[in-house]
């Protein structure tokens, strides 16, 4: 890989049901430069391997091996960029808590995945079955979205909107030293 940017580099596709089909082995584990790489890549996956190798002490040779047996192994399954969804026009935001008919997981995880604005689907255990993050323009669509789209899957028993008020990124590094940002004079 150049020394340039590596955004597209290792973004495999991945099969619908979100595994590789063919049967992986065991984790390898990672040592504190690994974990350091990947803290790295988190916050910018745009990163040359240049300034990855400069920012963990090891040669760009060394990054470049270890990023690419990141990605072989799966540890790094691709890269993505992190999105602002209220600068993005998708300015409500909520988990939603689903309680489902027994056995019906892969079914309604299929559905779930084609619901406009859905961002993260879980299978948990507790008192829901189900958790669910999406992103809608305005309280109206999201609204519709649960009343008419999600209350309409015949496996879904019942649901729970708990609103985002405000979300706070960890991977984003914020302003150095965690003071406010100073705004650059022109």
């Amino acid at each position: 890989m150049p020394d340039e940017q590596m955004a597209a580099a290792g973004s495999a596709p991945v099969p619908p049901g979100g595994a590789p089909s063919a049967p992986q082995a065991p984790p390898r584990p990672l040592d504190p430069i690994d974990r350091s790489i990947m803290r790295l890549l988190q916050a910018d996956g745009r990163a040359s391997i240049r300034s990855v190798a400069e920012q963990v002490h090891v040669s760009r040779a060394n990054a470049y091996a270890r990023i690419n047996r990141l990605i072989d192994d799966g540890v790094i399954r691709g890269f993505t960029a992190r999105v602002n969804h209220e600068r993005a026009g998708q300015g409500a935001s909520a988990y939603i808590t689903l309680k489902i008919v027994q056995n019906s997981w892969r079914t309604v995880r299929e559905k779930l995945r084609e619901l406009p604005g859905a961002a993260h689907i879980a299978l948990v255990s507790g008192d829901f079955d189900v958790l669910l993050l999406v992103h809608t323009p305005d309280n109206r669509t999201l609204r519709e979205l649960v009343l008419t789209r999600l209350q309409s899957i015949p496996e879904v028993l019942s649901t729970r909107t708990l609103l985002v008020f405000e979300e706070t990124d960890l991977l984003d590094p914020g302003p150095p030293n965690g003071g406010p940002a100073i705004a650059a004079e022109e």
